[in-house]
C-alpha cells in the first residue's frame, strides 16, 4: 500500500528508493508551520514540492535550496496531503538514530503535522492522524505503539517536535480503539 486512499496526493521530488521496504518499523510524527507559527497558507506544499517563494516571506530566506519531504502532512482542518510513497523513503528526519540504528529515514514514515510544539492541535488533526496510523501499522506490523515517536526522539537536542502540545496519553488511547 503506497497511499492513503483519503489523501490528496501531490507530486513531491525530494524523496528517493528506499533500500528496503520490509525494513520499515517506526513512525515519526513532526510539526511544521510556514511561515512559523502561522496556518493554512502554501508554505508547506512549496517546501516540499521545491516551489516555495522565497520572496513571499523574510523567514523562507533561510529555507533556499532546502530539500526535504513527509510521506504526508495533517492541515489544521484535518486534510491530508501525500507527499511520498510509503514505500519509498521521505526526506524527513534528518541526522537521527532510534534505539541505537541510525538514519531513521531508511526505515520510518514520516508525518507533519500543521502545528507548532506550544499550539494545541486539533481535533480533526487527532483523527485524521488516528486513522492514518491506524491504516500505516496494517501495512507495516513492525510499527508498534512503542515505534510510534516524536522527532524529538529521533534527534534529540535538535529537533523539539511535535512538542508539548501533542496530546500523546489521547493519541495511543486513540490508536489503541481502533485498532
Amino acid at each position: 500500500m503506497n497511499y492513503y486512499p483519503s489523501a490528496v496526493r501531490v507530486d513531491c521530488p525530494h524523496y528517493d528508493e528506499r533500500i528496503n521496504d520490509s525494513d520499515v518499523s517506526l513512525l515519526v510524527i513532526h510539526n511544521i508551520s510556514l511561515p512559523p507559527e502561522e496556518f493554512g497558507g502554501d508554505g508547506i506544499r512549496g517546501l516540499f514540492t521545491g516551489t516555495l517563494d522565497i520572496s513571499a516571506h523574510s523567514f523562507y530566506a533561510q529555507l533556499k535550496g532546502v530539500k526535504v519531504s513527509a510521506h504526508c502532512v495533517i492541515y489544521r482542518d484535518g486534510q491530508i496531503e501525500q507527499y511520498v510513497p510509503f514505500s519509498h523513503r521521505a526526506w524527513h528526519a534528518g541526522l537521527s538514530s532510534f534505539q541505537g540504528v541510525s538514519r531513521c529515514n531508511d526505515y520510518s514514515i514520516g508525518i507533519e503535522l500543521e502545528g507548532t510544539d506550544t499550539l494545541a492541535y486539533t481535533a480533526a488533526q487527532y483523527d485524521a492522524l488516528v486513522e492514518l496510523t491506524c491504516f500505516i501499522r496494517k501495512a507495516y506490523p513492525r510499527i508498534t505503539l512503542g515505534r510510534i515517536v516524536g522527532h524529538n526522539d529521533i534527534a534529540p537536542g535538535r529537533k523539539t517536535d511535535p512538542g508539548i502540545a501533542f496530546d500523546w496519553a489521547y493519541f495511543r488511547q486513540q490508536v489503541n480503539r481502533n485498532i
